[in-house]
């Protein structure tokens, strides 16, 4: 069961989104700060962390890629039809 924050959090992704896919917005919940390895907040902000073994993907709505792990889970809104697009493999250039 999920908890209010995430139900909240993901109410919000899809009030957002209004169909459109050039904005992306992200959550990471994690079960422990033991799991955080690095966050750097300067000019630019890196979060590094462990979400360990990888129990479950899925796409919610078809807007919210969600991959549960062990440790925690990663949530991003995109698009199915733009992760699908993303997804194939890149032509290379000759």
């Amino acid at each position: 069961m999920r908890s209010p924050y995430v139900k909240s959090t993901l109410c919000q992704i899809e009030t957002d989104m209004d169909d459109r896919c050039d904005e992306h917005s992200f959550s990471i919940e994690l079960k422990s700060k033991n799991h955080i390895k690095n966050i750097t907040l300067t000019n630019r902000i890196l979060i590094e962390g462990s979400l360990g073994k990888l129990e479950e993907i899925t796409l919610i709505e078809g807007r919210v890629l969600e991959l549960k792990g062990a440790n925690g889970t990663l949530r991003l809104d995109i698009c199915e039809d733009e992760l699908m697009q993303l997804l194939k493999p890149k032509k290379k250039k000759t």
